[in-house]
């Protein structure tokens, strides 16, 4: 597996890398997945699920080689009513974001990524309603190591 530096972050991550989307479809997969992955030399994935379920399941399979992945997970995306929903409400963040560490049996995610900022409007929520600050706290806290963005929108990224 080729393995390249993330950005500023120093993390080395496999060039291919695991998304976590379709745990939501079939939960029973996850320590099959994380097998695959390992043997394949991917250590990287990116937990967009919400789904409380696939969480679990996945820190079901991430248990005794936590260390041999590099997770990165949503801030600002949860679980409401059976779906996934963005949300810039600080304390549905916070409850998502502490219950996806204690699903995942860990302390930490690698990089805390600031979910689905598209608009200008979406960066000033996400400014205004405390969630750089709490991405902030968490990392200084330790239980996220590198913070990010995700955006649709290069402009906005920007």
């Amino acid at each position: 597996m080729e393995y390249r530096k993330l950005g500023k972050t120093g993390l080395e991550v496999s060039v291919i890398a695991l998304g976590c989307e379709a745990f939501v479809e079939d939960k029973s997969n996850a320590k099959s997945f994380l097998d695959m992955a390992e043997e394949a030399g991917v250590n990287y994935f990116d937990l967009f699920s919400p789904d409380p379920e696939a969480r679990s399941a996945l820190g079901e399979a991430l248990k005794g080689r936590r260390e041999k992945f590099i997770i990165q997970s949503h801030i600002s995306s949860v679980w409401k009513n059976g779906q996934y929903e963005r949300s810039r409400d600080l304390d549905d963040v916070k409850a998502a974001f502490e219950d996806s560490l204690e699903r995942l049996g860990t302390d930490w995610i690698d990089v805390g990524m600031i979910h689905y900022c598209d608009a200008d409007s979406d960066w000033q929520a996400i400014k205004d309603n405390g969630i750089v600050d709490y991405a902030r706290k968490l990392k200084a806290e330790g239980k996220i190591r590198h913070i990010g963005l995700s955006s649709h929108n290069p402009k906005v990224a920007m």
